[in-house]
């Protein structure tokens, strides 16, 4: 239903003008058709190149960037243009991110005009669904800021106004951001529908303000946010690696289900992509940089059932899913976007710059519990806040690996990158931001360029 009010396609630039207006009206006529349309935004996500957890998305090329992933064969020429920092402004895996974010927006927008133009939903649909369609399109800014800095920000479907579009400051683009936050924590209520953890909640908008003021370096708010996450009863730190991304798991904050990709599929792109087969390893194109298992103590619970090993390849791989490819049902594993171990991070890393350092040695040591290593807090308690906030960030690049390109943005975000990258030939500090896609400059002649291209 989605698709007949935004006119969904790749590349966002390219969209026609549309003139949808009686075809919204019959959309936000009836709750039902008005929920269709949302679903098609969920299920949109499953698709789309920047979210979907293929070749093209974050997960995948952040990977590559931020030195986790690594090409198993160099035919590829434009993933490996990620993997050594030489990012081309045509690189088409580029622009697949810039166009598939562009059209979430796109649709989320559509979304949103619909809504302020309709009065025949009840009012508690229409606030869930103006809360649900903020958070996405806050979501996809999040991604967009940190990836290519200044981007247009596009607050409509209006066409004239959005193909001549100029770059947008960063602090007016989180300001948007936070403003489409508040409002979705706001409208959304804590629950999630029949249970199923792929619908945005209040929660999940208070997980992304945590996130978004840890970036901001607003510690007070980052910590503030992060706790609700913490101190919901809805959330637990599973003590089961092997169940943490299970569908509707109790670590989840939000997943994206593979149900978006229509009845052929059953599994995530993650785990088709991630694991290499043991039989067809032949045919694998990604594995774990060779170091990072060395990162990992041998007692590290995550070492043993997070990090496969092919022989054949002599290569290890990302094993959170488990589940390689499958058109069974029900379906067993969802990919994750948030959850809960993340708050716990953020929050140490929050305490930690608040100067309150054996509240932010607390949290670490939960995830360090669970992974079965020993105790911070008991082993080394007097450690000072640099080597807390060090501890934090290692802790972060064993907990979030292959989830949405953490590492990336986390050594862009405290301008560790020069340090981490120090000993990479490759590396030049004008690679921290990905070009402006040339595709899009030439349709748009008011978008500029990023420094090194």
């Amino acid at each position: 239903m989605i698709t007949a009010i935004c006119y969904s396609c790749e590349d966002f630039v390219a969209v026609d003008a549309p003139n949808n207006k009686m075809v919204r009206e019959v959309v936000f006529e009836k709750d039902e058709t008005a929920q269709s349309a949302m679903t098609g935004i969920y299920n949109q996500l499953f698709l789309s190149a920047f979210a979907n957890g293929q070749r093209n998305s974050v997960t995948i090329l952040g990977g590559l960037s931020g030195g986790l992933l690594h090409n198993i064969y160099d035919s590829n020429i434009e993933r490996l243009q990620f993997e050594q920092h030489d990012l081309q402004p045509d690189n088409s895996g580029n622009l697949n991110i810039w166009s598939s974010a562009y059209n979430i927006i796109y649709m989320a927008n559509s979304l949103l005009e619909g809504l302020e133009n309709s009065n025949g939903l009840t009012p508690e649909l229409s606030h869930r669904l103006q809360g649900e369609a903020s958070f996405i399109r806050a979501f996809t800014y999040f991604y967009l800021v940190n990836l290519y800095e200044e981007v247009p920000l596009l607050l409509s479907t209006d066409y004239n106004k959005n193909q001549v579009a100029e770059r947008t400051p960063m602090a007016d683009i989180y300001e948007q951001i936070i403003e489409d936050l508040t409002l979705a924590e706001e409208f959304l209520e804590t629950g999630y529908t029949e249970g199923e953890r792929t619908q945005v909640n209040s929660f999940v908008a208070s997980a992304l303000l945590a996130r978004v003021y840890l970036y901001l370096e607003d510690w007070q708010n980052a910590a503030h946010y992060s706790s609700k996450l913490i101190e919901a009863p809805i959330y637990s730190l599973l003590e089961d690696l092997d169940q943490v991304f299970l569908v509707n798991s109790n670590e989840a904050i939000w997943q994206i289900s593979p149900s978006g990709g229509g009845s052929f599929t059953s599994h995530t792109n993650e785990g088709n992509l991630l694991i290499i087969d043991p039989v067809f390893s032949f045919l694998a194109g990604l594995e774990l940089q060779e170091t990072f298992p060395n990162l990992f103590a041998e007692e590290d619970q995550r070492k043993t059932h997070w990090i496969g090993y092919n022989t054949d390849l002599e290569a290890f791989y990302s094993y959170k899913y488990k589940i390689r490819s499958s058109s069974e049902f029900p379906i067993e594993e969802y990919s994750m976007v948030m959850r809960l171990a993340e708050q716990y991070l953020i929050r140490s890393e929050a305490q930690a710059h608040l100067g309150n350092l054996s509240n932010a040695l607390e949290d670490l040591d939960q995830i360090r519990e669970r992974a079965g290593l020993p105790l911070l807090s008991q082993t080394t308690p007097n450690l000072d806040q640099a080597a807390i906030l060090q501890s934090i960030a290692e802790e972060r690049q064993r907990e979030l690996f292959t989830e949405w390109g953490h590492r990336w943005l986390d050594v862009k975000r405290t301008g560790t990158t020069n340090e981490v990258f120090a000993e990479d030939p490759f590396w030049k500090p004008t690679a921290i931001w990905y070009p402006i896609p040339s595709e899009e400059r030439m349709r748009n002649p008011n978008l500029s360029q990023n420094e090194g291209y």
